[in-house]
């Protein structure tokens, strides 16, 4: 008899995609028992009784994210630095996030696991970690998803997000300034004389997405101006105090 929670382990992973072979593999179990947990009779009718009701967009009737904020703040970080990959049976979403702020990669996972994702991944690569999740879902969440880069197509958001991201703008722009953008001290000469004050960069490619930070701004009474094309920054003190109340520095 196998412990029970080896079983739940295995239906959840199966519900996020991850395929047979590696399931049964991982878990160290015979093919035939994996195989009876996910599609016996008693697996059939578990389902019956336990639908994945997990996606607010394919919800009957649907209905808006369950968390709001962590979703607002998942949607920043997948516009910067996030991607979707439609594998061979299920959809995997990545964010690449660096090595140096273990607090964002945490947060990250957090918001992934509020959005809907069952289990979370850590990839390690070269300066970075590669967060993921398996999900059919994922691009009812987010139908920015499409082919290309995200600065060579349109990158607007859909009706039903729009609310969410005027009501959540905080954690919109944390998201964004996590995956893009940076806080430091920028140092100047003034007649021999140097002076230091902080400041916000945010940097992206994309027009689009630079503007839904600049109307996520502009909500929230922040000052910005573009030093370049695709740059953005905020410099002025009373609007960098409104930034570090819930962006500050990574960590």
């Amino acid at each position: 008899m196998h412990p029970p929670e080896l079983r739940d382990r295995a239906i959840a992973m199966h519900a996020d995609g991850v395929p047979f072979r590696l399931i049964w593999r991982t878990l160290g179990l015979p093919p035939r028992t994996v195989g009876n947990w996910l599609y016996g009779e008693r697996a059939r009718k578990r389902r019956e009784r336990q639908p994945d009701d997990r996606c607010p967009r394919c919800a009957d009737p649907r209905r808006p994210p369950d968390a709001p904020a962590a979703y607002a703040y998942l949607l920043g970080q997948y516009l910067g630095d996030g991607h979707i990959v439609r594998a061979r049976r299920t959809v995997l979403l990545a964010v690449s996030c660096d090595n140096r702020y273990p607090g964002i990669i945490a947060e990250v996972d957090a918001a992934m696991r509020s959005c809907g994702a069952r289990s979370v991944h850590h990839r390690a690569k070269i300066g970075c970690t590669a967060v993921s999740a398996l999900w059919n879902h994922w691009p009812c969440l987010f139908p920015q998803h499409g082919p290309g880069h995200k600065h060579e197509r349109p990158i607007e958001l859909a009706d039903w997000q729009e609310p969410i991201v005027g009501e959540h703008a905080e954690p919109f722009v944390r998201g964004l300034i996590h995956s893009d953008g940076c806080r430091f001290d920028n140092r100047v000469t003034v007649r021999g004389r140097t002076y230091s004050y902080p400041r916000y960069m945010f940097t992206n490619e994309s027009a689009h997405i630079m503007d839904l930070c600049r109307r996520s701004l502009d909500r929230l009474g922040v000052e910005w101006r573009m030093s370049r094309r695709n740059t953005l920054s905020v410099a002025k003190r009373a609007s960098v105090l409104r930034l570090d109340g819930f962006v500050g520095a990574k960590s």
